[in-house]
């Protein structure tokens, strides 16, 4: 996928830090009450991780420990898309798993139709807007009162280069939509616009399409999904874009940062590049307000780079265990 693809215990929790006055009054009612960090101790490490999966199957290969201790073992999002099957039960497992451990759970929606459709590598998801309708729907539903964080559909607002104003419209009007069902659906759920990267447009073309996808009834923007850029260079975008949002539409937002791939930085290539290495575990602050393994490391990009002849999604372990060490 174009710039992209498809959070340890954070000892700061309680110390949330929201970027350029991210507390507006803009917010609805059901985002000012909703409180899903308070409500849990700490982010849901699933023990059902690709990397979780193939280290307990793979016991004796030598780079299991590694990646055990250092990928599997670490709070990392779920993705959801048409390969989860039933989205109900699939969001619904999922969701009861973290609260029976009262922790909090990371989701990422993936199924929005025309899916990466100017990159290519994942390209996809429901059929039609009213089948995205009925999934979203699902989707929120399964989580319902339970607390978790959601974000949606990552690369849907970075790219509109192979769009035409009325495919735009239509997306936007899903985002929109999406947004909608989680504030009815899932009250004490926070949403995430995703923003891309600092690399793909300015911020303030970027807040341009937060605000037509619905960015107010949001609780916040994402960055860096599935990309490497340090999190000072997210953080200088982040608040440019806040800033941005601020200056043409009157409100500002908080975001998150993908940082599970972030430790060497960008070398200028998207798509399963060499030497990289994962990043700051997931804890609050860092000039955003949450750091968040969103990709999981060793999760191929697609068939390219280091990754070449696999399938985007694809856990890799050997590039996992590279990863790991950087190199």
């Amino acid at each position: 996928m174009r710039r992209l693809l498809r959070t340890l215990a954070a000892s700061a929790f309680a110390c949330l830090l929201l970027p350029l006055g991210a507390g507006t009054g803009n917010a609805t009612p059901a985002a000012a009450l909703a409180d899903p960090i308070g409500m849990t101790s700490g982010f849901y490490t699933d023990p059902h991780s690709n990397p979780a999966v193939w280290a307990a199957a793979n016991p004796g290969d030598g780079r299991a420990a590694a990646i055990r201790d250092n990928i599997a073992s670490r709070p990392m999002a779920r993705w959801f898309g048409a390969w989860s099957g039933g989205i109900g039960s699939a969001v619904g497992s999922y969701v009861g798993a973290a609260a029976s451990v009262n922790k909090l759970p990371v989701l990422i929606a993936y199924n929005i139709p025309g899916r990466d459709a100017c990159g290519g590598h994942s390209g996809g998801g429901a059929g039609t807007p009213a089948a995205y309708r009925t999934w979203i729907s699902a989707f929120a539903s399964a989580i319902g009162s339970r607390p978790a964080l959601v974000v949606i559909e990552p690369d849907s607002l970075g790219d509109f280069s192979c769009l035409n104003q009325a495919q735009i419209d239509e997306r936007n009007g899903m985002l929109r939509g999406a947004l909608a069902e989680f504030r009815n659906r899932a009250p004490n759920t926070w949403t995430y616009l995703d923003a891309g990267n600092p690399a793909w447009v300015s911020a303030s073309t970027m807040a341009q399409h937060l605000e037509g996808a619905g960015a107010r009834e949001a609780h916040g923007f994402s960055l860096n999904i599935s990309n490497y850029f340090t999190t000072g260079e997210n953080t200088s975008y982040g608040n440019a874009i806040s800033s941005a949002l601020s200056a043409s539409y009157g409100y500002t937002k908080p975001y998150v940062i993908d940082t599970s791939r972030n430790g060497n930085g960008s070398n200028g290539q998207w798509c399963n590049p060499g030497g990289r290495k994962t990043g700051t575990p997931s804890q609050t602050g860092g000039g955003a307000e949450m750091l968040l393994w969103l990709k999981t490391p060793g999760e191929s990009d697609g068939n390219c780079g280091v990754g070449g002849g696999s399938a985007a999604g694809q856990f890799l372990p050997e590039v996992a265990y590279k990863m790991i060490f950087g190199y």
